[in-house]
């Protein structure tokens, strides 16, 4: 019988440099959650994590663990899953990672759809650089960069991931726990690309997006009892009505097919155990295609 995974097996005895109070600690206690929930060895997950405050969480949860150069997290983490397909694997960064040298990167994971899951934690601002705007500021945010307001319109995470295919899109608050384990179990367990956007509020140098500010204004989608999550289009039409400020689950694609499994002759046995010999009926086939 297989042992249990404990929190004491995802936890890593490294030290946190964030800021006391950074909505980052309440991220990677979900995950860690989430992951004991599902019961995910640490030896079967992979952690791609991208640069900016975010990226470290990585040290922090004992699996295998990927440090990227700035915005690569998505074709790395795509990498991996296409090598081993039998890998849970995570790409997780912040919102300047992601939406601004990652953009490119994002939309096409979107429309890809492999079976990854990426997390961004989201805090409007560039926190490891001290505080400049990111893509995600609001109009008129007073930041280093721009001390008498950013002029700037923000990227709305949610509907370009909507607008480019994604068949999972989410939206998490890293105050909220309980939805938010949930909606990282949910995101994981999605078979294809799974996008989940969470809100984790920077202490030190955004004053204006706070906790206490989105805990007024902050909307949870299941006390919407007739919001359907397989409606795009009304996904849509939510995340802009609302500016993005809901939290929960707003589309997944149940019938979408992952990439990898579209792909002719890929077979499901991650490449290291895959026998590199050919028989000779498929040594034969593969000299008549170069005849």
């Amino acid at each position: 019988m297989a042992e249990t995974i404990t929190l004491a097996d995802i936890k890593t005895d490294e030290k946190s440099w964030w800021c006391p109070g950074c909505g980052d600690f309440g991220v990677l206690a979900a995950l860690q959650k989430a992951v004991v929930d599902l019961q995910i060895a640490p030896h079967q997950m992979v952690m791609v994590a991208g640069i900016g405050c975010s990226g470290k969480i990585g040290n922090y949860i004992n699996s295998y663990n990927i440090h990227v150069v700035h915005g690569r997290t998505l074709p790395t983490a795509m990498g991996v899953k296409l090598a081993n397909r039998g890998l849970t694997v995570l790409a997780v960064g912040g919102d300047g990672d992601g939406f601004a040298i990652g953009m490119g990167h994002f939309i096409h994971a979107c429309r890809r759809n492999v079976d990854v899951t990426y997390l961004t934690m989201d805090n409007h601002i560039y926190g490891l650089t001290k505080g400049q705007n990111s893509p995600t500021s609001d109009r008129g945010a007073k930041v280093k960069t721009a001390p008498e307001g950013s002029i700037e319109a923000p990227v709305r995470p949610l509907q370009m991931a909507l607008a480019s295919g994604a068949t999972w899109v989410g939206q998490g608050f890293s105050s909220n726990q309980a939805e938010l384990v949930e909606l990282i179990k949910s995101a994981i367990g999605h078979r294809g690309f799974s996008f989940l956007n969470v809100i984790s509020p920077c202490v030190t140098y955004n004053k204006v997006n706070t906790y206490a500010w989105y805990k007024e204004v902050l909307h949870t989608l299941k006390a919407d009892a007739a919001y359907r999550t397989d409606d795009r289009q009304a996904a849509m039409g939510r995340a802009m009505e609302t500016e993005e400020l809901v939290t929960g689950l707003l589309f997944e694609d149940r019938d979408a097919v992952a990439y990898e499994d579209q792909v002719a002759g890929y077979r499901d046995e991650p490449l290291t155990e895959q026998s590199l010999d050919l028989s000779a009926a498929e040594w034969e086939d593969v000299l008549a295609e170069l005849r």
